[in-house]
């Protein structure tokens, strides 16, 4: 099997990716990540740490004072261009291999599937 150049593609990293890259010039906070890919909380952070670390994302603190805003500050994240275009051939490696599953599992199934 090939060396593995980016993050594992487990459904949660894909779920992340796909929110990220349906504006994927727009920066997003991290709870909008989460609505926008259905996960809690607790599951985005570490994948966008990873996607951080591997150059894929870049995340700025926003300028608001947390007083006058009544509310913690936001780190807002956004795909580099670099890391919009991996996302893409990541996602896009993930599609062409679950259709290779599923045309061996017809296979097997003699097409019943």
């Amino acid at each position: 099997m090939g060396k593995q150049t980016g993050p594992r593609m487990t459904l949660p990293t894909q779920l992340v990716l796909r929110a990220l890259l349906e504006d994927p010039t727009r920066e997003m906070y991290g709870l909008e990540i989460c609505a926008a890919a259905g996960l809690p909380t607790g599951t985005i952070h570490p994948i966008l740490a990873r996607f951080e670390g591997i150059g894929w994302l870049e995340s700025r603190w926003e300028e608001a004072d947390p007083h006058e805003q009544g509310r913690p500050r936001r780190r807002y994240y956004k795909l580099t261009s670099g890391g919009i275009e991996q996302a893409r051939q990541s996602l896009a490696q993930v599609e062409a291999k679950m259709a290779s599953f599923r045309g061996a599992a017809r296979r097997l199934a003699g097409g019943a599937i």
